[in-house]
């Protein structure tokens, strides 16, 4: 493990089931990730935005990059394609995902939550961690409180979350997802932490009505709770990535988010 704090080490271990009380994502919801994640139209504008988001925003890049929470590696092999010249390292709970992103992604990726994280204060100029607050086994005040610790003054968070509880889905229930945010309680939580320059906006704006739909119509008759995540047909994958790539032109024309959408983007700073 890279940096390993001894102190945390017990603590770590301890974590990865708070309380006896929280299960991992279902291995089969990591199988499916690891499947479509390059390719998938959802994984694609995410990673988009992300990559915006740290082109756009200086952060010390003679540091490394931690993507906490990594899954099975898809975006730390798209930050690799995006970016070679960025060093970046992972952190994956779930052990046989981590040895998937090692593998896809050429990159160190150490096993452990992002409730104790196992490495030194400031170690990274930037970290990533993409809808992993809103999972069941991570205590969002703790996990916080980890982020801001282990970035560098003056280093660089963003998160990608789900929005709106009134969203919660058969989707949340598989990949056992406890919360969903708004871009207050967002803001909130970052400031909690002693995180600045604290920025919100929503995406994923113009496929709401149909997310709408699909969660709270058509998943009522599906016989069994079931995720999101699955291969498109490729006339549909293109068609939703056109959609999102349209609306991520749009909001760099236009500047800033929209007032409201499917899934949350946020960033913010630690002071210098």
């Amino acid at each position: 493990m890279r940096d390993l704090d001894p102190r945390r080490a017990s603590a770590l271990w301890r974590s990865l089931v708070p309380h006896g009380r929280s299960r991992p994502v279902e291995p089969a919801e990591y199988s499916l990730m690891d499947a479509v994640e390059d390719a998938m139209w959802w994984y694609r504008a995410l990673h988009a935005r992300v990559l915006d988001a740290l082109a756009d925003e200086p952060w010390p890049r003679t540091l490394p990059l931690l993507d906490a929470g990594c899954g099975t590696g898809g975006f730390l092999a798209r930050l690799r394609a995006a970016a070679p010249a960025v060093v970046a390292e992972g952190l994956e709970y779930h052990p046989p995902a981590a040895a998937r992103a090692r593998a896809k992604a050429a990159a160190r990726v150490t096993v452990g939550s992002v409730n104790a994280m196992p490495f030194r204060d400031g170690a990274f100029g930037a970290v990533v961690s993409l809808d992993v607050l809103c999972h069941a086994a991570v205590e969002p005040g703790r996990a916080m409180a980890e982020l801001a610790r282990v970035l560098a003054p003056g280093g660089l968070l963003v998160l990608n979350l789900p929005a709106y509880a009134w969203l919660h889905s058969t989707h949340d229930e598989r990949v056992h997802n406890a919360r969903r945010f708004t871009a207050g309680g967002a803001r909130a939580l970052l400031a909690g932490a002693g995180l600045l320059q604290v920025r919100t906006r929503y995406w994923n704006t113009l496929l709401l009505p149909l997310m709408v739909a699909q969660r709270k119509l058509l998943s009522r008759s599906a016989p069994e709770s079931r995720s999101d995540v699955a291969p498109f047909s490729p006339w549909a994958d293109r068609t939703l990535h056109a959609v999102t790539a349209l609306e991520r032109r749009l909001a760099m024309v236009f500047g800033g988010g929209f007032p409201a959408g499917g899934s949350l983007l946020a960033t913010a700073r630690r002071p210098s």
